[in-house]
């Protein structure tokens, strides 16, 4: 008969917590989980062509900097971080993108 998994409380989770942090700045190897995702690389020009929109017009319509884009297409810079999720899903999704920053323009925040 297998046994049920214990969870833990919050308070046992903070404790196991402070307890692998203490160890860790005392220079203990301590394991840990990462998680990983992976974000695709997304040609800016293709999506941007797709979209018939200038570089100028790409960059204004989802809030990039006109330079950005064009450093993108030139490959002198690849887009990280925020930009780059950003841009996967403009790739895949642009009316739903174009459509929230739309009614976010007419609907500001409370």
């Amino acid at each position: 008969m297998k046994r049920a998994k214990k969870t833990k409380t919050p308070g046992q989770s903070i404790i196991t917590g402070v307890k692998q942090a203490i160890a860790w700045a005392a220079g203990k190897d301590i394991p840990v989980k990462k998680t990983i995702i992976m974000v695709p690389q997304v040609d800016v020009r293709e999506v941007r062509t797709r979209m018939h929109l200038s570089q100028n017009q790409f960059a204004q319509r989802f809030g990039f900097a006109p330079a950005s884009v064009r450093n993108w297409e030139q490959g002198r810079r690849r887009p990280e971080g925020p930009a780059r999720v950003l841009l996967a899903v403009i790739e895949r999704y642009p009316k739903a993108v174009e459509s929230i920053l739309t009614s976010t323009k007419t609907h500001p925040a409370r």
